[in-house]
């Protein structure tokens, strides 16, 4: 009945009528995502109907309400087939600012009617094959690419700016050509970097490095909006890109990073939001050259320095305490690096491993990002094995029991997802320098078993990539431990079928072979 009554009027009545009884069906359906088969037919002479009253000079009100019940109407697939056409596409690419001229976004009053357009065509390209191959003849991603152009260093137009990203986002997930077109052609690396650094409103104080406010405000909710869909789309530019071939790729790979660093040292305006900023980001970062990462840690400031020197010329005194705590507090160092944002990613780990589920998709790309970081950085991997690995000092306890980080990863060594179990084992592997004594000393050797075994290690040895020298220094409480540790012992079956070490079940068969020898 809503349908009939709503085709009616838009086939008969003026923009006011229009615009009201479309504004009643929207009201009533902005939460509808399933629809009566039967009606099916009344929603594709709806949806024609709507594209006839857009090509019409009608208020910006109307044009509003029309894309309103059009955005609606295309979360159903079924529709979209006869409705899906060059030209209703040109209609909202124009209704979008996204044909070929040049006008500029001053008109305030049209900005609605953009981010509505731009809502219907997400929908529209996501739900229809169709849409998508005409996407591509119609040279969209250019198109959005110019408008993003437009909107740069631009307030007020957040959401203009961020459907623009999210369709670009569907075009780039859906087709691998516009990619690659996004990636060399369109200059898609630079540009959305830029459009993050806007989000962010990042002040460089290096080449390489950005001021942090760590008393400043939480990111704008529509701020961090656009940075989310902007990583995601950068996550489908950049996702074949693990090999740096150019100096130029390099810099702007590098600037990337830089920028994401920055991404993890602020927060979002709610604690999920900044999950997942930085959970987009973590992504991201793992398609950055590993080379590049570098920039993920850099030297204290001068100003940090100075107040790390003056904090440590000083005598003890309640002022001296609260500067120390607020220097750890603002900047995490490690051997004369900041090392805030390494910090970060080992505490959204530990985050995800807590969560106890979707241990792949939500936690194997923080430890393949951290695990290669420690491979080719070897700061990162110091830090990070500070962090994880310390100085032993509990022997009495199984690694795997307790609640410190090397305890639930230990735990994880053991997973029933292969791909878990490996990458976590990997990671404790090359925080140990890939040597098998270090690495048994914090896991024991059931739990580093499945490790070894693949590797051909379970005689002991060191994996193929070369580290650095540098101890590992045993505590007392270690080296004491050490000769009582057994951490492997020759078990065998008794004849009684119960277990005992193998000296003892082997001395039992020889007492029995000899009882029988002395009866024959």
């Amino acid at each position: 009945m809503d349908e009939e009554r709503a085709l009616y009027i838009v086939r008969a009545g003026e923009a006011g009528a229009i615009e009201r009884v479309l504004r009643d069906y929207s009201d009533k359906h902005r939460t509808t995502f399933k629809f009566e088969p039967t009606d099916e037919d009344k929603r594709k002479k709806l949806c024609e109907g709507i594209f006839k009253v857009l090509v019409k000079d009608v208020p910006t009100t109307c044009q509003v309400s029309c894309l309103e019940v059009l955005r609606i109407l295309s979360r159903d697939k079924k529709i979209l087939v006869p409705v899906t056409t060059k030209d209703n596409m040109q209609i909202l690419l124009r209704l979008a600012k996204l044909h070929e001229s040049d006008d500029s976004l001053e008109k305030v009053s049209e900005f609605p009617v953009i981010v509505e357009s731009l809502k219907c065509l997400c929908n529209i390209v996501f739900n229809s094959q169709m849409a998508q191959q005409l996407s591509l003849e119609l040279n969209l991603a250019a198109k959005l690419c110019n408008l993003l152009r437009k909107c740069k260093d631009r307030k007020f137009i957040n959401d203009i700016k961020c459907f623009d990203l999210r369709l670009l986002f569907l075009l780039s997930l859906l087709h691998t050509d516009i990619r690659s077109q996004l990636r060399y052609e369109l200059q898609g690396l630079p540009l959305l970097t830029q459009i993050l650094e806007s989000a962010f409103s990042i002040k460089w104080t290096d080449e390489y490095e950005s001021a942090i406010d760590h008393n400043g405000p939480p990111l704008p909710p529509q701020e961090t909006d656009c940075a989310i869909e902007a990583l995601k789309a950068l996550f489908n530019v950049t996702v074949d890109s693990w090999k740096v071939h150019k100096e130029s790729d390099s810099h702007q790979f590098r600037v990337m990073a830089a920028v994401l660093r920055h991404c993890l040292l602020i927060v979002g305006p709610t604690e999920d939001k900044t999950e997942e900023l930085h959970s987009n980001a973590v992504n991201l970062l793992s398609n950055v050259p590993v080379s590049c990462l570098d920039v993920l840690i850099c030297p204290l400031t001068h100003e940090e320095t100075a107040q790390e020197a003056t904090t440590l010329d000083e005598p003890p005194s309640d002022k001296t305490a609260e500067k120390d705590t607020a220097l750890k507090n603002s900047t995490l160092v490690y051997n004369g690096m900041n090392m805030e944002a390494i910090h970060v990613l080992l505490s959204f780990m530990e985050k995800r491993i807590d969560k106890g589920s979707s241990y792949r998709e939500g936690l194997t790309p923080v430890l393949s990002l951290l695990t290669e970081c420690s491979r080719a950085h070897r700061n990162i991997r110091k830090f990070l094995k500070d962090q994880v690995l310390p100085p032993l000092r509990d022997v009495t306890n199984r690694p795997e029991v307790g609640s410190t980080v090397r305890n639930k990863l230990v735990r994880l060594m053991t997973h029933v997802d292969l791909g878990v179990k490996q990458i976590a084992a990997e990671f404790l592997f090359v925080l140990c320098k890939e040597r098998v004594d270090s690495l048994l000393k914090y896991t024991g050797y059931g739990n580093a078993a499945g490790l070894l075994a693949a590797r051909g290690l379970l005689a002991g040895g060191r994996g193929d990539n070369w580290y650095s020298e540098d101890e590992d220094t045993d505590t007392e409480e270690y080296k004491n431990a050490k000769p009582k540790e057994e951490l492997l012992k020759p078990m065998g079956l008794k004849p009684d079928g119960t277990i005992t070490p193998l000296e003892e079940a082997l001395s039992q068969y020889s007492v029995i072979e000899e009882t029988s020898s002395d009866t024959d």
